[in-house]
């Protein structure tokens, strides 16, 4: 009877989960049709110099005209996406860009990225649950897969990204990817996700250590020094064949758990400059009549380092530089880019048992500090969050965050059309919702990471207070 509840119990989940996917869908769908009420494609929150449809399309006419697509200062991002976007964003005989097909590519883009959350959700939960069972603890977990995929379908931010004509739901749909297919193990898939996520955007390129974790150590589990407590624990009484049977499997568990595989992370290397290979040959031939791969190189990752484009946006970057004295500005560039590797190392250390979670961290870190981010950048780490419900349900601030984001979006708007339309209002208006929103992504990166250290504590008095009662 339990096993019939239970099934009927997952059916009715499952209904409800398609049943909110679709209507994400229709919802979107709608929302197409009113861009030119929502113009969200102008908003400087939604596009940004790298994810404007808009530059792409310029981009799309130069070559057109036999013209290099970097020629100006317009577009800065892969002739593969101009490729693939470029015809759709020919203009129709109404003389308005035929905005609809890139819109049903990006909402594709969006569910594809929502499924696969949910399937890394299911992954994780499966290896964290036999994880737990192997320190003798029983705990039940929240299907945080079908939450967290749920989450990122609905989010304001997704939605707003996906409807306002910017590239991002591209550019998340291959980090996705990239986590997906090292938490299954599919590393010419989680290659692939990584190469070309880093040709795209440049800044996921600091997720190839947690993709080594987790091609390695294998999904998110408890601190590794647990599973060698257990492990080497006294074997008890001797005489019970029970006891003692039971403990050798736990120690082969513990085992499996602290091995590092080397062969996937070779493999990953392998096909990542495969696949690196393979896209800069598509890219030459892409440039091959109009320009060349190094000034595509400039034009796209030398454009991302070296800000160029002081038009505002949601980081902080834009105005610092718009400010400081050119004398210095080399100075800052390195100090601003070379802040996000200093933490690299400190948090791979710490983190190394929890890699899909140190995923997330170096996301949210990329999106504070780099040069051009956009909500769709935030609508990604927060997806990624949900996934560590049950790791971060004591996080004390969590409401305090929630409204902060919430008075960002509102505020942001507001103090944009006071500055440039109003007239009543000057640059740092918008540059101290900026600043908040910066300060905002600061707590929730501190709050989440020391969550999920106290969650690892009380997972070490678990396994010290079982330890006890079995030597008892």
């Amino acid at each position: 009877m339990e096993t019939k509840e239970e099934n009927e119990q997952l059916n009715k989940t499952r209904g409800g989960f398609w049943t909110w996917v679709m209507a994400s869908v229709i919802f979107r769908l709608i929302l197409i049709y009113f861009p030119q009420n929502l113009n969200l494609s102008s908003r400087p929150e939604v596009s940004t110099p790298l994810t404007s449809l808009r530059r792409l399309a310029e981009g799309y006419w130069l070559k057109q005209a036999s013209m290099s697509p970097y020629a100006g200062s317009m577009y800065h991002g892969s002739p593969l996406l101009l490729s693939v976007l470029g015809p759709l964003t020919v203009k129709s005989i109404e003389g308005q860009p035929d905005h609809v097909l890139c819109s049903v590519l990006f909402v594709i883009a969006d569910i594809m990225s929502a499924l696969l959350i949910r399937a890394t959700g299911w992954k994780l939960q499966m290896a964290y649950k036999k994880s737990l069972e192997a320190l003798g603890i029983i705990n039940r977990l929240v299907t945080s897969g079908d939450i967290a995929a749920l989450v990122y379908l609905w989010n304001p931010f997704t939605i707003v990204a996906c409807v306002g004509l910017s590239t991002s739901p591209i550019e998340n749909l291959f980090i996705i990817l990239t986590l997906y297919g090292a938490c299954t193990r599919l590393v010419p898939l989680a290659a692939f996700g990584w190469v070309m996520a880093t040709h795209l955007s440049l800044y996921p390129a600091i997720l190839i250590i947690p993709v080594i974790l987790l091609l390695g150590y294998g999904p998110d589990a408890p601190p590794r020094k647990l599973f060698l407590q257990k492990g080497y624990c006294k074997t008890g009484d001797k005489n019970s064949s029970h006891v003692h049977c039971a403990q050798e499997e736990m120690i082969n568990r513990s085992k499996e758990q602290i091995i590092f595989s080397r062969r996937p992370v070779v493999l990953f290397f392998f096909w990542a400059t495969l696949w690196s290979i393979y896209v800069l040959v598509l890219c030459s031939i892409s440039v091959k009549q109009y320009s060349s791969l190094w000034e595509m190189f400039q034009r796209t990752y030398g454009f991302i380092l070296t800000v160029e484009d002081m038009s505002p946006n949601m980081g902080v970057l834009w105005y610092f530089f718009a400010e400081v004295f050119d004398f210095f500005r080399n100075f800052f560039l390195i100090v601003f880019h070379v802040n996000i590797l200093f933490m690299v190392l400190p948090l791979a250390i710490r983190l190394n048992h929890r890699p899909c979670f140190l995923a997330f961290v170096y996301i949210a870190i990329s999106s504070m500090l780099k040069s051009y981010p956009s909500v769709g950048d935030s609508a990604l780490y927060l997806g990624l969050l949900v996934l560590f419900l049950d790791e971060l349900a004591d996080m004390q601030f969590s409401f305090f965050i929630f409204c902060g984001y919430v008075g960002i979006s509102l505020l942001s708007p507001v103090m944009h059309n006071l500055w440039i339309w109003r007239g009543t209002g000057n640059a740092n208006f918008y540059f101290a919702t900026a600043i908040a929103y910066a300060c905002l992504q600061i707590i929730l990166v501190v709050e989440s990471v020391g969550a999920m250290l106290n969650h690892d504590r009380k997972l070490r008095k678990l396994s010290v207070a079982n330890l006890q009662d079995d030597e008892s």
